[in-house]
């Protein structure tokens, strides 16, 4: 895809905009040189194995191998502090969410040679793990969820595991998020579903539906294929999932995801940890960033810099 626009950035076309609310999806885009983005992260990867400015510490190291100790680096990395706000990006979040957004949470996702795929999800308001919401719209609102922008820091393909979307189903929840995921790590790597071995991380993505006896329709699936620096922009919403890491290469396959939504959205409302993955960690020293425009919310935290010091990016 063309990434040269004019001095307006990187905002969504009209075209691309009926696009994207009729599949749920954008993309691949570019953020970055392949080349580019290979170095960054020879040169981060080293970085972030120390974690001694991360907002989140001992507990969640007690978490053990699961996704919540992957959240959040970009509150202390520089290099994620700028990736979240790079106008590649913004510009086109801004074209769907409007001028005022955050960045509400960053998470990596590693798949390894072997590991398994993730299970067909939707969400609304993340309250999938805990039963508590992590985001809450307006009550004028039916339903939101985040726009993620799944970014790929090395090659994301069908061999390596890469993203899976169902086009068109981000209008309908085909999952109950009131109801609650039982945590069993056992679970990891461990059932096969039509063919695919799946799972979510310790838990069964198959309580929270609403119809027990209903199935994604596989037929209609898209894969993601990613070259490194490239990124794919998804309402949460849509039915998404991943496939396995063949082991077929000995690389891991990376992607960084960065999830935004409207500064009118409540983060984290009436709530001071996280609790989910089997693990807990405190939102203490947790913030948005506010990535564009102004944020006229008094309910939200908000972080203007990194733990180091480094100033976050408004557009």
């Amino acid at each position: 895809m063309q990434d040269i626009r004019t001095q307006a950035g990187f905002a969504m076309t009209p075209d691309e905009l009926k696009t994207f609310h009729t599949q749920g999806y954008f993309g691949p885009f570019k953020v970055y040189e392949i080349d580019e983005m290979k170095a960054a992260w020879r040169r981060e990867r080293l970085r972030l194995m120390d974690r001694s400015n991360a907002v989140y510490q001992e507990e969640a190291a007690s978490s053990g191998n699961t996704n919540i100790s992957n959240y959040d680096r970009h509150l202390d990395s520089t290099f994620l502090a700028d990736h979240v706000s790079r106008p590649e990006i913004v510009d086109r979040v801004s074209s769907v969410l409007g001028p005022d957004v955050l960045c509400w949470r960053t998470e990596f996702f590693p798949k390894y040679p072997g590991d398994e795929g993730t299970d067909w999800h939707q969400a609304d308001t993340f309250a999938n793990a805990s039963g508590q919401p992590q985001i809450v719209w307006p009550e004028d609102e039916e339903f939101g969820g985040t726009i993620t922008v799944w970014t790929a820091f090395t090659e994301a393909n069908e061999e390596t595991g890469c993203l899976q979307f169902i086009p068109g189903t981000h209008q309908t929840m085909f999952y109950d998020e009131t109801k609650k995921m039982h945590y069993d790590p056992d679970k990891i790597n461990a059932e096969e579903k039509d063919g695919v071995r799946r799972g979510f991380f310790g838990y069964d993505y198959r309580e929270l539906q609403k119809d027990p006896d209903w199935k994604p329709d596989e037929s209609q699936a898209v894969s993601m294929v990613m070259r490194p620096g490239e990124a794919i922009l998804f309402w949460s919403t849509l039915m998404h999932a991943s496939l396995p890491h063949s082991g077929r290469t000995d690389e891991m396959r990376l992607g960084f995801a960065s999830r935004y939504v409207p500064t009118k959205v409540r983060v984290y409302p009436d709530t001071d940890v996280i609790e989910e993955y089997g693990g807990r960690v405190s939102l203490d020293r947790y913030g948005s960033v506010l990535v564009a425009g102004h944020n006229g919310n008094p309910h939200n935290r908000i972080a203007t810099a990194t733990t180091t010091g480094h100033p976050f990016v408004t557009r």
